[in-house]
């Protein structure tokens, strides 16, 4: 059950929180990477172990979902079938396994005078995850935070909150049994959105950045009232160009898994791109793919001459569906096809189908997004696809980090100087 505070309290509540947070950060960057991992692999074990009481918990959270008629979708991202707590707990192995960032020395060099110069990776301090209707996130976000070394505030959103309260408590428990301070990850005790307010003026000074993971108008809310950093993205508006030397095949299996696998995620295509040179041949073919999917199509005059599709309007190609819908365009040349993305692209993930690599080369250095992909789809734009174990989210701002935001994301940097009795001359 989530608490209930007056606003005081609720203010006295997120400021110990704080505390709590810095003071187990510190702790955590000292216990070593070893330790680290320890923690991490624990933490998966008990996920496994109260894999029962995450679902019992996810089925309250389903229940008052659908009661609420939030959209399939949304119900979709909050569930947690046995497969899917099992992915939780592979996630958090992977995490593991991945190198520890704390300590990696990203460059050294010798300044003419003898000194020793070395910029070194190590911990942000502590973090607050903001994010809405995934429970997974829950684990995800601790994980990499465990793993960088970071301390952990999370507050998800209400439809999740029994689930990310249940996967919380196996994750501190984890932290318990490999010695490791439980206030490493601390989950907001209530769903009050004032909680989010005191978040983003700092905790007087105990949370150093907030990471937002949710909609619109969240992301929204946190880049306007945030005292502190932000590292956050907005919509995944992402698009998939099938180039006119593409593989016919390939197109059609590509494209309809970039928006079919899941419709719901932010790595999902939201609009096709089709070469008119190919488009009378190719386009039949993946309309009948998409539709067999159960893919609504919508489509500029072009492509409804060649298949029938509901007429696409301007407000289509700005949608991020999150459905089984899909925008078709049909294009000129790479030109427009790279014009109409820098038009409505959100800066997420946008891919090129095409068997020519000088094409291929061009799309993926003009393209100005966080992720360009070459015959491969948009739904991998994932940290543990990428081999991050994990991610809290994409990146697509141009400070701090870009693209999937892994541990090493994490992470900043110091610099350590090493000499020999130098002193700077007057």
């Amino acid at each position: 059950m989530t608490q209930t505070f007056t606003e005081a309290e609720l203010q006295t509540e997120m400021l110990e929180m704080g505390k709590r947070s810095r003071k187990a950060s510190a702790l955590l960057a000292k216990a070593g990477p070893e330790a680290r991992t320890k923690a991490l692999k624990a933490m998966a074990a008990r996920i496994r172990e109260n894999s029962d009481a995450i679902q019992n918990a996810n089925m309250l959270d389903m229940e008052a979902g659908r009661a609420k008629e939030l959209t399939p979708a949304l119900l979709d991202r909050l569930e947690l079938s046995p497969a899917r707590i099992e992915n939780i707990a592979q996630g958090l192995e992977a995490v593991a396994d991945i190198q520890d960032p704390v300590g990696d020395v990203m460059a050294s060099w010798e300044r003419p005078n003898g000194l020793q110069i070395s910029r070194v990776r190590g911990p942000i301090g502590v973090i607050g995850i903001i994010y809405e209707s995934r429970p997974n996130v829950t684990a995800d976000a601790g994980a990499l935070c465990v793993r960088a070394a970071n301390a952990a505030i999370l507050r998800g959103g209400s439809e999740s909150a029994n689930s990310s309260r249940a996967i919380a408590k196996a994750l501190k428990q984890g932290l318990n049994d490999a010695g490791l301070p439980e206030d490493a990850i601390q989950i907001v005790p209530t769903t009050d959105r004032a909680a989010v307010g005191h978040m983003l003026k700092g905790l007087d000074g105990n949370l150093d950045i907030v990471v937002p993971r949710g909609g619109k108008s969240l992301v929204a809310r946190v880049q306007q009232e945030a005292r502190v950093p932000v590292l956050s993205h907005l919509e995944g508006l992402n698009h998939t160009y099938i180039h006119e030397k593409a593989d016919p095949e390939k197109a059609v299996s590509v494209a309809t898994n970039a928006k079919m696998r899941r419709t719901g995620i932010c790595g999902a295509t939201e609009t096709l791109l089709i070469d008119a040179s190919i488009a009378n041949e190719l386009l039949p073919k993946l309309v009948a793919s998409l539709t067999e999917a159960g893919c609504e199509l919508r489509g500029d005059d072009a492509a409804r001459a060649i298949s029938d599709m509901t007429i696409a309007t301007e407000d289509d190609w700005r949608t991020e569906y999150h459905n089984p819908i899909l925008s078709i365009k049909i294009v000129k040349s790479i030109e427009e096809a790279i014009a109409h993305i820098e038009t409505y692209g959100s800066g997420h993930t946008e891919a090129i189908i095409t068997e020519d690599t000088a094409s291929a080369e061009r799309f993926l250095n003009d393209v100005d997004a966080s992720i360009v992909m070459h015959n491969a789809s948009t739904q991998f734009a994932d940290g543990g696809e990428f081999g991050m174990g994990a991610e809290i989210g994409i990146a697509t701002g141009r400070l701090h980090a870009r693209g999937p935001v892994g541990a090493e994301q994490l992470t900043i940097f110091k610099y350590q100087v090493r000499g020999t009795g130098q002193t700077r001359p007057t």
